[in-house]
């Protein structure tokens, strides 16, 4: 999985072209079809996508090219799953942010506890990638807790990209900078810093 740009042209004209990278070797990927087709809850509504996929010409390995509008395994768009952890960090409970967002509170629940377990390494994450986006950072100072921390270190790694690649919204950045797996299960989920 590779996450990119969310405008669909832009990603095919760099697939034909050669531009993108495989994940795994480095070398080139190729254009290789789509992924399953699913319905994706934006904060517009519901929407049907169909990821494109690529084959690296080295490796030979396949990989989803998700946009930066998603993280991997999750069905909702990044906006929507960033917005319930600021409302967790303002205080609210899971029951009334899935209410304000229409989403399961079961999902949302989801979402919160595996943030709240991941806390600290996307804080450690995200300040390395403030660092290396912006080398004149200075101190960043402790919000509270340690969720309140990660989200602050989301927020000071996107003001980054911005200040190096000019505008975007924080929560695909977020996407971007954390490979797409700022929720996932895994032991050692965030790709290196580059």
């Amino acid at each position: 999985m590779l996450i990119v740009c969310a405008e669909q042209a832009r990603v095919e004209a760099e697939l034909v072209a050669g531009g993108l990278s495989c994940p795994s070797c480095w070398g080139v990927l190729g254009p290789w079809g789509h992924a399953r087709a699913r319905v994706v809850r934006c904060v517009t509504g519901a929407r049907w996508l169909w990821p494109r996929r690529a084959r690296c010409r080295g490796c030979r390995g396949t990989h989803v090219l998700l946009p930066d509008l998603l993280l991997s395994r999750r069905r909702d768009e990044v906006a929507v799953i960033g917005a319930a952890i600021e409302a967790k960090v303002a205080g609210l409970g899971h029951r009334p942010i899935a209410e304000r967002l229409g989403v399961p509170k079961d999902t949302v629940r989801g979402w919160l506890r595996r943030f709240v377990v991941r806390a600290g390494q996307v804080r450690a994450h995200f300040t390395r990638w403030a660092v290396a986006l912006d080398p004149e950072l200075g101190p960043v100072l402790p919000a509270g807790s340690g969720v309140a921390d990660a989200l602050e270190a989301i927020a000071i790694a996107a003001r980054g990209w911005v200040l190096r690649f000019g505008p975007g919204e924080v929560w695909p950045i977020a996407a971007v900078l954390s490979g797409g797996v700022l929720l996932c299960n895994t032991s050692c989920p965030f790709p290196p810093v580059r």
